[in-house]
């Protein structure tokens, strides 16, 4: 059985120290997430093909008050202005709707969160049309969802990411089995 979190049960599990947000506002609470806001930077990667054996090369650009035009198809990533997480529940994200009927993805694929993961989440910026982004804006919503079986707490290589984290995929392939063969993504 999924069960999910409601509003009042966020508000609640924030208070005990179950669920992580930093900073908390609670009218951004809704019937069953929590409204994220989007930070005031963006990464976007500067050469191409984009290989997951090595670190990739991005430059940052700040979102300025008065807003940033994203390019269409083009990807972005992006970080929430709150620190989010819980180390009691499974996360999962996405757009607020009224941003989804922008035109703009913020999730590519990437959407479920790891129990115990604390930090500034990243997100994937996908524009279909060229759109206009300001820092703080609500941007996203937050779900938490009730474990079943013995919780195992995250320990990645993400773990209290702050700013917009590019990929570090290429540490995969540092890993090695007993038998030295090369552990693949």
């Amino acid at each position: 059985m999924t069960v999910i979190l409601t509003g009042p049960e966020i508000v609640s599990q924030h208070r005990k120290r179950r669920i992580l947000i930093d900073p908390f506002d609670e009218n951004a609470v809704n019937p069953n997430s929590y409204n994220f806001r989007l930070g005031d930077r963006l990464k976007v990667y500067d050469s191409f093909p984009v290989d997951p054996k090595v670190p990739n090369s991005c430059s940052e650009i700040e979102v300025p008050r008065g807003g940033y035009v994203l390019e269409a198809h083009r990807l972005y990533l992006a970080h929430t202005l709150e620190q989010l997480g819980s180390p009691y529940y499974a996360p999962t994200f996405a757009a607020r709707s009224s941003v989804a009927r922008l035109g703009l993805f913020i999730n590519l694929s990437a959407s479920l969160g790891d129990i115990g993961f604390f930090g500034q989440w990243t997100l994937q910026l996908f524009p279909a049309h060229p759109v206009r982004l300001y820092p703080g804006m609500r941007i996203g919503q937050m779900m938490w969802w009730q474990p079943v079986g013995e919780i195992a707490i995250y320990d990645g290589k993400y773990q209290g990411s702050k700013g917009p984290t590019s990929t570090l995929i290429h540490r995969d392939f540092e890993v090695r089995e007993p038998d030295g063969v090369e552990v693949v993504g």
